[in-house]
């Protein structure tokens, strides 16, 4: 017992310091480079100190987009700023005792504080004005060559990762929307079966869990295409990937609101089920409607060219809308839920307007 208490113990520990994916090993290089770089080039000018702040700089301004690189730039630049001006002041006042690096250090972090830097801009300014006193510089010259030093560094960064292969995240956001869609088209599938077919209380469990997996699927996509439109900004790149991005996000907001449709057909479903709902002529008419939906989800998300996959038809499925009958038993309530729900799914779908009583009733 005690042995398997502390596996998960030591896996939580693993997880603090291990990212779940490795970091694309361009980036890596990208950011050796520009380092590397950094150091050739800010010793060259700057003579003296060995360039430790435009290494720095250059390594924490190499990052997964160029919008990115230039916000990281400006962080590390006036945090630097900040920190050397501490540090000197409060150099050049006491003098070089070892207490004095505790002092600006603690300035430092009140100073960031007090005037809302950013978490990152309040650790620059912290560690720049650690490094200064450590390293033994308390002049104006030498806060100035650190200042210089470090604009070089970020400099240096940003034109790296301008130049080698600006990143464009544009594949991940169509993998996140493809999975999306797919699920989505398999949700409303599953619904359409669970219409026709008994069900006992642990299919209605399943069902209704599988439905709400899609909200954090809608979730990352969005997120992923943010980030795929954050990745174009400032890219010289964004020209060959603007009208593929653009098409995303409006499939995505197609199909965000037949998420949220499906899911509450899904828990209407579940809510008002009963033995004998199987039976209904309407309700196996609205299974029929539902696997209309799903294939022209799939076309949808083909047509996106998100999951360019061959299709068994490539002619939309709901071409006209259904009329019903009035449910013969006491289902009229949930038959109705559904209607609505499946009249709102084929405006999304069609992409034109469609009148309130163009499901039939």
């Amino acid at each position: 017992m005690r042995f398997s208490m502390r596996v998960p113990e030591r896996l939580r520990v693993s997880e603090r310091f291990r990212a779940t994916k490795r970091s694309p090993l361009l980036q890596v290089l990208k950011s050796a480079v520009a380092t590397v770089a950094a150091w050739l080039v800010a010793g060259w000018l700057i003579p003296g100190p060995l360039p430790v702040f435009a290494a720095i700089a250059a390594l924490l301004v190499v990052q997964p987009s160029v919008n990115q690189s230039l916000g990281k730039a400006v962080e590390r630049s006036v945090g630097v700023i900040a920190g050397v001006v501490i540090a000197s002041a409060l150099g050049l006042v006491f003098g070089p005792a070892g207490w004095v690096v505790l002092v600006a250090i603690v300035a430092a972090i009140l100073i960031a504080w007090a005037l809302r830097m950013t978490t990152g801009t309040s650790n620059q300014v912290a560690i720049s004005a650690m490094l200064v006193l450590a390293l033994g510089g308390t002049s104006p010259e030498y806060a100035l060559d650190r200042v210089i030093e470090t604009l070089i560094g970020a400099a240096i960064g940003i034109v790296v990762n301008v130049l080698i292969v600006p990143p464009v995240l544009v594949a991940p956001s169509r993998d996140h929307l493809a999975r999306l869609g797919g699920e989505l088209a398999a949700s409303v599938d599953r619904l359409a079966t669970a219409l026709e077919t008994p069900q006992q209380p642990a299919d209605l469990n399943g069902l209704m869990i599988e439905a709400r997996l899609m909200r954090p699927m809608r979730d990352a996509a969005d997120a992923a295409i943010a980030e795929a439109e954050e990745s174009l900004t400032l890219n010289p790149r964004r020209s060959a990937h603007r009208g593929d991005l653009a098409e995303q996000r409006k499939l995505l907001n197609r199909l965000s609101p037949i998420v949220t449709q499906v899911v509450g057909m899904t828990r209407a479903f579940v809510d008002h089920y009963d033995d004998g709902l199987h039976e209904e002529p309407t309700v196996r008419a609205i299974a029929e409607q539902l696997r209309r939906a799903a294939h022209d989800v799939r076309l949808a998300v083909h047509l996106a060219d998100v999951e360019p996959q061959p299709l068994t038809s490539a002619v939309p499925a709901l071409t006209s809308p259904l009329v019903i009958s009035p449910p013969k038993s006491d289902h009229w309530i949930l038959v109705g839920s559904l209607m609505e729900d499946l009249r709102r799914i084929r405006e999304e779908l069609l992409e034109d307007e469609v009148s309130p009583d163009a499901a039939g009733f």
